[in-house]
C-alpha cells in the first residue's frame, strides 16, 4: 500500500488537507504534516526556511512506495523530496504550486499583504527565501499529477501549465472555478483523480 505524505502550503496547517485525506482509501497510510511557525502553527527553533522544511518531511517518508501531496508553497518541498530521494518518492501530487518559479511573471497576484493580514505571527522566512528549482526540474522522473484552478489569482493556470513543460512526466488537470483552496474546499472533486493518479502511478 502507498504511504502518502501530506504537505501545506504557506498556511501550515495539516487540517488542510483532512477531507481529501479522508476521501482517499482507508488502507492508504496517511501522514499529514504542519509547518511550524507558518500560518497560525506554533514556532519552533530550526525551522527558518526551505531546508529545514525538506528535512523535516523527509524524516516522515517511509521506506519505500512514498505519494507526495503539496499545496502551493508546499510544492517546493515536494520537488526536493522527489529529486533527494528517487528511490523513495514515486509519485507527486501538487495543487496551485510554485516549485519556486516567480510567479509575478504568470500574472499572479501579490500574496504577502493578505497573508500577513492572516497570519500576523507567521515567520518572515517564507517572503524573503527564494528558491528557484527551474534548472533541476528536467530531473524530477516522477509522474506529476498537476492540479490548478483557473479562477486561482495567486497561482493562475499559466503556472501550472509551465511547469508541465519543465517536468518530464507531468500532466496538468485545471478545475473550473478552483481558487488557491480548491483542494480543500472541493476534494470530493479531486479525489478521484487524485486515487487515480497515484493507483496507475501516473
Amino acid at each position: 500500500m502507498p504511504h502518502l505524505l501530506f504537505l501545506p502550503g504557506a498556511g501550515g496547517a495539516a487540517e488542510f488537507w483532512h477531507p481529501l485525506g479522508a476521501l482517499l482509501p482507508a488502507d492508504w497510510q496517511k501522514t499529514f504534516l504542519s509547518w511550524p511557525g507558518l500560518g497560525h502553527e506554533g514556532h519552533r527553533p530550526g525551522f527558518e526556511g526551505f531546508d529545514a522544511l525538506t528535512a523535516w518531511a523527509a524524516g516522515h517518508l517511509a521506506a519505500h512506495d512514498n505519494v507526495v501531496l503539496a499545496q502551493s508553497m508546499g510544492a517546493i518541498v515536494a520537488l526536493r523530496l522527489a529529486l533527494a530521494h528517487p528511490d523513495r518518492v514515486n509519485t507527486l501530487v501538487l495543487t496551485a504550486g510554485s516549485g519556486g518559479l516567480d510567479l509575478g511573471r504568470f500574472g499572479a497576484a501579490d500574496w504577502r499583504p493578505g497573508y500577513y493580514a492572516e497570519y500576523p505571527r507567521a515567520a518572515r522566512w517564507i517572503e524573503t527565501e527564494k528558491p528557484d528549482h527551474t534548472a533541476e526540474m528536467a530531473d524530477v522522473r516522477q509522474p506529476v499529477l498537476l492540479l490548478w484552478g483557473d479562477a486561482d489569482a495567486i497561482s493562475p493556470p499559466a503556472v501550472g501549465r509551465h511547469l508541465q513543460r519543465l517536468l518530464p512526466r507531468a500532466k496538468l488537470q485545471v478545475i473550473a472555478g478552483g481558487d488557491h483552496g480548491f483542494a480543500k474546499d472541493r476534494a470530493a472533486e479531486i479525489a478521484p483523480l487524485v486515487a487515480a493518479h497515484i493507483r496507475t502511478g501516473g
